[in-house]
């Protein structure tokens, strides 16, 4: 995995106390790049998925080339009032607050199979809200993969039951 020393560490973003894990520095980087969508590929190789559902904005950057690379569709995950039909949503909790995700009603059809992505895994609380839309629709979580886990902030354990699979740990 050549683009591990390209994760650039910012202290104190967004907030005092907050060491942010920057990714613009790998992605910036074609080569490396690739080699981060495709150590994403290889964790779900041996999972059937329909869709990638990925969260707003940094996971969609590994999402939706994933989502082509495994032949399914890609769901976009986003802020409030940002998607134009009916939307399902959700509140989270963030590291350092609160937060509103929601997608489209019509995104998820019941049974489909769905990969969440996002691009680090810090309280669990996106893709912990994520899972909850999909499965209120009707859809089977097959995997949430992320390329960074923050083990020490313990966000596995919002995702208890779930094939929970990431690249990297800091």
């Amino acid at each position: 995995m050549q683009f591990v020393p390209l994760i650039r560490t910012v202290p104190d973003f967004p907030i005092p106390g907050i060491l942010f894990r920057d990714i613009t520095t790998l992605i910036k980087n074609g080569e490396a790049f690739q080699d981060a969508v495709d150590s994403l590929a290889e964790l779900f190789a041996d999972v059937p998925v329909d869709k990638i559902a990925a969260i707003e904005a940094r996971g969609w950057i590994f999402g939706a080339p994933l989502a082509y690379k495994l032949g399914a569709g890609f769901i976009a995950v986003r802020k409030p009032n940002k998607l134009p039909a009916d939307t399902i949503s959700c509140e989270y909790a963030l590291e350092y607050g609160t937060n509103c995700l929601e997608m489209h009603r019509d995104a998820v059809e019941p049974g489909e199979r769905v990969l969440v992505i996002d691009d680090l895994l810090a309280t669990g609380g996106t893709a912990r809200g994520t899972v909850g839309m999909i499965e209120e629709l009707g859809g089977k979580v097959v995997g949430i993969g992320f390329l960074i886990e923050l083990a020490e902030l313990k966000g596995r354990e919002q995702l208890n039951g779930y094939d929970v699979r990431t690249v990297l740990t800091f």
